[in-house]
């Protein structure tokens, strides 16, 4: 499809891109490119199925449903990603954000009062989701959101501009090392949990995303490790620490944090049924 391509409708376009796409949410990428194509909302193609691209848009499309089909994150290529209904801006120096992850947000929530004032830290913010998510639904609360990376801090700060979220602040620096000597009510952290030669490194979407963000160590623990021994310096008596992990780690992350002193140590599913999250109390 180029500018000489003939004239294709909406309805066209998206049965050759489906057609085209080996992904498993083939039409839903098809979708969310086309209507990233036109800066509409998905709602618009099932509404106009008979309208016909131009061939600048056509062009623009095809541009973006080659790199899809090379592999390239729907969400990097359209630059946005919803995570707990928040639209975020998120380029390759951040982690895409999981729907999974928005079990961490639905516990921390039920930990934190509607009208609290809870000083909050999320540590590897990457985009903010995390950090904006609870920052938006506890609006009395104080959020500080850490990263090692300049760029993703930069991101996540325009993110929070963009939504006007102001409870918040960024501070660049590894895990724990931006508290300094503050205490906070409620950590929370979606650190890397990967491990290093663990083979879907190398496949689907996440062969674009930071690797920072991703590995940690032979059997993935190491962050989480980290995050373990800092997070409890930095908690309040009766404070409470949230990491996501992963799927196979249930075990290894609640004896981690026992032995770290943490109590009431339980691990939670993710909508999937897969053990996701786990919580301890200082």
């Amino acid at each position: 499809m180029n500018r000489t391509a003939e004239p294709a409708s909406i309805r066209q376009l998206l049965e050759q891109a489906t057609s085209l796409l080996t992904t498993g949410t083939a039409r839903l990428d098809a979708e969310i490119l086309l209507a990233h194509t036109l800066a509409r909302a998905r709602s618009h193609l099932r509404a106009w199925p008979e309208k016909v691209l131009s061939p600048e848009q056509q062009e623009k499309f095809q541009q973006l449903l080659q790199a899809r089909i090379q592999g390239q994150p729907v969400a990097y290529l359209t630059g946005q990603r919803e995570f707990w209904s928040l639209p975020l801006a998120v380029t390759s120096a951040t982690l895409i954000p999981r729907p999974e992850t928005e079990t961490l947000v639905a516990l921390a929530l039920d930990l934190i009062p509607a009208d609290s004032t809870a000083q909050i830290a999320d540590l590897g913010t990457g985009s903010g989701a995390i950090a904006l998510a609870i920052a938006h639904e506890r609006r009395h609360c104080h959020v500080l959101a850490t990263d090692i990376s300049s760029a993703a801090i930069g991101t996540a700060t325009a993110n929070a501009q963009q939504l006007g979220i102001s409870n918040i602040e960024f501070q660049c620096g590894d895990w724990c090392e931006p508290l300094v000597d503050r205490q906070y009510d409620v950590i929370v952290s979606n650190p890397p949990y990967i491990r290093d030669a663990d083979p879907h490194l190398q496949s689907g979407d996440v062969r674009f995303e930071p690797r920072s963000a991703l590995a940690a160590g032979p059997q993935g623990m190491d962050d989480l490790i980290k995050i373990a021994h800092c997070a409890r310096q930095h908690l309040r008596a009766d404070g409470w620490l949230i990491m996501e992990h992963g799927y196979d780690q249930s075990d290894q992350v609640t004896q981690l944090l026992e032995g770290c002193g943490f109590q009431n140590v339980t691990d939670h599913q993710d909508d999937a049924g897969v053990n996701r999250v786990i919580i301890g109390k200082r």
